[in-house]
């Protein structure tokens, strides 16, 4: 089926690994994959301003949050405002998720059926219902120009039967979602593999999603607290499993070592909140392990933060700066390392997608992985 909102060029694909380097050609510009995008849940990626993400951070593609946008300010306001690139002023792409997720993580919180699910309001407690139909209705409203179907994610331990019929209704619910989609023009649908760590459900889930013919489809339900052996052994059974000439999306994946596993794995695209919400704690990802500026180490440490990094905050100040900012609780300091982590996992991408240009990647990831700190 001819898509007319996105176009998928893989450039290369490396002989040795299964990583691609590629670009998606969107509505609002292209993006060069593998790409990392930063969260922005309220419509606002947290302590950043939108020229910050592009000039700062060299972002092209950011996420916003179904749940969050639909309980507030409500998806009939964005639509009035022009939609949520006009509402936020940022005039790049936006992916929005359905909402699934965030739904099933509030727990006895709400009520699962076929036609969707009813939920309280984390805010103030009133009863509200998402199907599929009015997860895709809230999206078209927002105007992202990648929209997920509406899934079920079963929590990480969950028995074979509960996961089957699980993974089953989320295929059923992304077919409504297709069904519903009527913006096909201007926005991206993509399907989400389910199946829990069931090799034989991620198996069924992915062909039955395939025969939609969607023009993505994304990895969901992993990385939700399973050992890390477990997260590669799925991760690299599912990907190749994906179409290879649409871009394969790992859902909520952000520590360094993931996003490089990922990218081995040929995915495409990866989200996470981890950057900001590290960095409103105090601490930073270096190319040199994870750094708490909080410790009184830093007190006097008038060195930069990451002599590796090209970002504002390592060409401008240094960790005693920026330990007293923590300490003293300016808001600043929160700002300044935001700015530093979204730039180190946006950099690591451009760094990933040279490496698999120049044919080094594998050598790119040992010396990265020595560096972190991490062991095989």
């Amino acid at each position: 089926m001819e898509n007319k909102a996105l176009k998928f060029e893989i450039k290369k694909i490396d002989k040795n690994t299964g990583a691609r380097l590629g670009i998606m050609h969107l509505p609002h510009g292209d993006v060069e994959t593998p790409v990392f995008m930063p969260v922005g849940t309220q419509a606002t990626v947290k302590a950043m301003t939108t020229d910050e993400m592009k000039e700062m951070i060299n972002s092209h593609i950011i996420l916003s949050n179904t749940y969050h946008l639909f309980l507030r300010p409500g998806h009939e306001l964005i639509k009035q405002a022009g939609g949520l690139h006009k509402f936020m002023n940022w005039d790049r792409n936006i992916l929005t998720d359905s909402g699934g997720f965030q739904v099933f993580s509030l727990g006895k919180l709400r009520k699962i059926t076929e036609e969707g699910v009813e939920f309280t309001s984390h805010i103030d407690g009133s009863k509200k219902f998402i199907s599929p139909e009015k997860s895709i209705e809230i999206q078209n409203c927002l105007g992202s120009d990648i929209m997920m179907a509406f899934d079920e994610c079963a929590p990480y331990g969950e028995s074979y039967e509960y996961v089957k019929n699980s993974m089953e209704r989320t295929t059923r619910w992304a077919k409504r979602c297709k069904d519903y989609h009527k913006n096909t023009d201007m926005q991206n649908l993509f399907g989400i593999v389910q199946g829990g760590f069931f090799k034989d459900l991620r198996k069924k889930s992915a062909e039955d999603l395939i025969e939609l013919d969607l023009p993505g489809y994304a990895v969901g339900g992993i990385s939700v607290g399973e050992p890390k052996q477990d997260f590669l052994d799925i991760l690299n059974y599912v990907t190749p499993l994906l179409p290879q000439d649409k871009p394969r999306y790992l859902m909520g994946v952000g520590t360094p070592d993931y996003l490089i596993e990922a990218v081995f794995a040929g995915v495409d695209m990866c989200d996470c909140v981890l950057p900001t919400r590290m960095a409103r704690n105090g601490s930073a990802l270096t190319h040199f392990g994870k750094v708490n500026l909080l410790n009184s180490c830093h007190t006097s440490d008038f060195t930069t933060l990451d002599i590796k990094c090209d970002c504002y905050t390592c060409k401008n100040y240094t960790r005693a700066y920026l330990h007293h900012l923590f300490k003293t609780k300016e808001i600043l300091g929160a700002r300044l390392l935001s700015i530093h982590n979204l730039r180190f996992l946006v950099k690591l991408m451009e760094d990933i997608r040279n490496a698999i240009k120049n044919e080094n990647l594998i050598e790119f990831k040992e010396q990265f992985y020595k560096n972190y700190g991490y062991t095989k």
